[in-house]
């Protein structure tokens, strides 16, 4: 491209010479030109005086006597040369009188006459006297004879006095010329008078005035050369911008300006090469904004790009050293040649991670920055950058699912979880195509009388061939993938046609929504047209969502809430506790129930930090009048302690696993017999003893 682009401007500097060259040519010739036609006009306008009929009657007749036959003389030759016989080498001569001579000079002036000779009306031929005689007045008057020939070769036609001025190939003028003064009788030329001129005065005065005429169309054709070259700059200029920009979007990020995808490659190709020439390590960086999509939804495109521009600039100043591309949307890269052992990795990786610490302000609106790092190295020349990007975006998910705004290592371990990763996700694509999912239901009781209140749906999968697949495990996955979505929406239809067939039509069933499923302006429709096609009276179904939904986008997610809220259907605030904006969200929100997260009711009793904060939680909901669920109750302590404390409603593997409702219930009349049964027998005892005191 480089080597183009000289062409190019080599092209163009050579045309611009030519260009010039050409003009000053042009400016050049039109000067000659222009100077010859001024001459000739200027000697045709003095010649249209030259005419008999304008001479005195003496004058006329002197003129006339010039071509009388003379007597024989001597030859005589001077600056005034006379009239000769033609048929004889000697010359008489006839001079011209002083008057004659005056008014010639004075119609002819400026130009200096040089010499006069009379010719007669006869054949004159090479080698005749009258030849040589012309010879000798073309020599005296200093032009050639063959110019004289043929001016006297139009004397035939001529009805007037004329001259012939020549310029030269070189555009020199012809300073010296013979004017050609016809003898007309009746009106047909009979001989002429011959005048040699020196039109050096004439082309002095004449040159002033083709000077200034030739400066103004030198000045006219300058301006409109350079209007010409304007414009041809402007739009080679035009088209070498448009060319550059062409090469730079074809090597460089639009947005931030940083190298793409294609020069990444080719530089880590190359990187890669030299390392394994020189039998050394090199490393690479991929970096992912986390949760950019919401930052989109949330604030708009223009706010993402300009974040993303915050993102390339904070990258480059701790990078500064290293090659910083931009893959994809959310996505960059960094290449490290010089740097490759363990500790300056990781010590720039931290640096990158503390740089996101400063939020990134955008229209007055602060925008939290979050990270997701993974690192990868390669150690060998069996390195390919397929290879390298591949583990660094293995390390890349390893980050993403460790919290986020953290960095992790390449490791061996990762292409394992990444092929059975790989294998979930195309399993999950045919259990949504197969029918190979399942709901199980896990009741609810209230605490207060140990009433069934409704059960929570959960998902399961069934795989043909690995059997049960936890949904911690695949459900990550289908976020991932994008299968979430689909997947929440078969729960949520076969969750509430299930309700609606359940005899107990008081039971609610709840469902969880997904932050990733999650789409305000859609979400409330899905769930009408669940409800409608199950027939699922609206108060009997509960939509559960997390406090990592109500972070992005808060004002769409509350307004999609509170219509589904509008219909009759409830909404609980799952897994309250873990994250880092609750209360505000309460205060902005308000919920019809909470539900308290399993890892402080693990710990119920055990510790008084946790058994603090589950009871300001329940006191929390209390006060706020929302109905308080705990998750994960296993033990009679526990069930114990969250009575003591007012909590509404339990659900954990004390009073059910996840399975059909069919088998609930038939485990929950077989435990209502059993507690039947061990109350009869506990008031046998009492009949016998008192029979047997009668």
């Amino acid at each position: 491209m480089i080597a183009s682009r000289a062409r190019h401007n080599l092209v163009f500097g050579l045309s611009t010479l030519g260009l010039a060259l050409a003009l000053a040519l042009c400016v050049y010739a039109a000067n000659r030109v222009f100077s010859h036609w001024l001459l000739v006009r200027s000697l045709e306008q003095s010649l249209e005086q030259v005419q008999p009929t304008l001479l005195t009657t003496n004058q006329i007749l002197e003129f006339q006597d010039l071509f009388a036959e003379p007597e024989p003389t001597v030859d005589s030759f001077g600056m005034r040369l006379t009239g000769t016989d033609p048929n004889s080498d000697e010359a008489a001569p006839k001079t011209l009188s002083a008057e004659l001579t005056e008014v010639l000079e004075k119609l002819l002036s400026p130009s200096t006459s040089l010499a006069y000779t009379v010719v007669k009306d006869t054949d004159f031929t090479v080698g005749s006297p009258l030849n040589r005689q012309l010879t000798r007045f073309a020599r005296s008057v200093g032009v050639p004879w063959q110019d004289l020939y043929l001016a006297l070769a139009k004397l035939d036609t001529a009805g007037k006095p004329y001259t012939t001025v020549k310029l030269s190939n070189t555009g020199k003028l012809q300073t010296h010329s013979v004017v050609v003064i016809p003898n007309l009788v009746d009106g047909k030329p009979k001989g002429a008078l011959l005048v040699g001129l020196d039109h050096d005065l004439r082309i002095a005065d004449l040159e002033v005035i083709a000077n200034v005429a030739t400066l103004v169309l030198s000045a006219l054709s300058i301006v409109s050369f350079l209007m010409a070259g304007l414009l041809l700059w402007l739009r080679f200029h035009d088209q070498v911008k448009k060319n550059r920009d062409i090469e730079f979007l074809a090597h460089h990020d639009a947005l931030t300006g940083l190298p793409n995808r294609a020069v990444f490659n080719a530089r880590l190709t190359e990187a890669l090469r030299i390392t394994h020439a020189k039998a050394t390590n090199m490393g690479v960086m991929l970096i992912d904004v986390d949760k950019f999509k919401e930052i989109n939804d949330t604030y708009g495109h223009a706010t993402g790009d300009i974040f993303l521009q915050v993102i390339a600039d904070r990258l480059r100043s701790v990078f500064s050293d290293h090659l910083v591309s931009r893959l994809s949307g959310d996505e960059f890269a960094v290449m490290f040649q010089s740097v490759a052992d363990v500790a300056r990795l990781t010590k720039l990786a931290t640096d990158m991670i503390s740089a996101t610490k400063a939020p990134c302000v955008v229209d007055g609106k602060e925008i939290k920055i979050s990270l997701s790092i993974g690192i990868a190295r390669a150690s060998d020349g069996n390195w390919r950058s397929s290879r390298v990007l591949h583990c660094a975006d293995l390390a890349l998910y390893r980050s993403k699912h460790s919290g986020r705004s953290t960095f992790s290592w390449y490791t061996a371990e990762m292409d394992a979880d990444a092929q059975h990763r790989k294998e979930i996700e195309e399993g999950l694509a045919k259990a949504l195509r197969l029918d190979q999912f399942d709901v199980l239901f896990q009741p609810q009781y209230a605490l207060k009388d140990n009433r069934l209140t409704g059960y929570e749906a959960l998902i399961r999968w069934e795989h043909p061939v690995k059997g049960r697949i936890p949904p911690d495990l695949f459900i990550p996955v289908a976020e991932d993938c994008g299968l979430i979505e689909d997947i929440g929406d078969w729960v949520l239809n076969r969750a509430c046609q299930e309700a609606a067939n359940w005899e107990d039509n008081t039971l609610k069933v709840a469902v969880n929504v997904s932050a990733a499923q999650f789409k305000p302006g859609i979400t409330e429709r899905k769930v009408a047209n669940a409800l409608r096609a199950s027939g699922l009276k609206p108060e009997r179904l509960e939509i559960e969502i997390t406090e990592s939904l109500l972070i992005a986008n808060t004002d769409a997610v509350v307004e999609t809430l509170k219509a589904i809220r509008n219909m009759g259907v409830a909404i609980a605030m799952d897994d309250f506790g873990t994250g880092y904006s609750s209360l505000s969200y309460l205060s902005r929100f308000p919920f019809d129930k909470i539900k308290i997260d399993k890892a402080f009711i693990q710990n119920l009793g055990d510790d008084t930090s946790t058994d603090a904060i589950v009871t300001s939680i329940i006191g929390l909901g209390r006060s706020l009048d929302v109905l308080i669920t705990a998750e994960g109750v296993e033990t009679e302590n526990q069930v114990t302690l969250l009575r003591a404390a007012g909590c509404h409603l339990v659900q954990g593997y004390y009073f059910g696993k996840p399975d059909s409702v069919r088998n609930h219930q038939e485990s929950r009349l077989r435990k209502q017999a059993e507690a039947v049964s061990r109350d009869l027998e506990a008031t046998v005892p009492v009949v016998k003893s008192s029979s047997a005191a009668v």
